[in-house]
């Protein structure tokens, strides 16, 4: 089964964590790419990227002559996507339990961050009787 773990961050602005110092940035990136590679080396890993901040996001539509019409940016936003991990598990207790080591990702002065990372199943498509 497909999952994409997705981490949410509460708004303060874009990525406050730019803000850490310079030990605990590092400590937190290399986390991240120990548990990569880690998910990568049990086959469970299928993709894993972060995102550019919502002060850099945009929102498109299509318009009436369809051309793109964009809205934004949006960095006060309340909460927005950091990233994502796309894992292939067995059960989905698998992928809560990726979602929680990922959670407990070191924040500042190396304490868990305990972020929320949002779990859903991806589908495989649509139902037979919609094709």
């Amino acid at each position: 089964m497909k999952y994409m773990l997705m981490m949410n961050h509460a708004g303060q602005g874009p990525y406050a964590m730019m803000n850490w110092p310079k030990e605990d940035i590092r400590a937190h990136i290399a986390f991240m790419v120990s548990f990569a590679k880690k998910l990568s080396a049990a086959g469970e890993l299928l993709a894993a990227e972060g995102l550019a901040g919502p002060d850099q996001a945009k929102r498109v539509k299509a318009g009436a002559d369809g051309k793109p019409v964009t809205d934004g940016v949006f960095p006060e936003s309340k909460e927005f996507l950091v990233g994502y991990w796309l894992v292939e598990v067995d059960s989905p207790e698998r992928a809560y339990a990726i979602a929680a080591e990922a959670s407990a990702a070191p924040g500042l002065t190396g304490k868990p961050m305990n972020m929320n990372i949002e779990v859903r199943q991806v589908m495989s498509g649509p139902p037979p009787e919609f094709l």
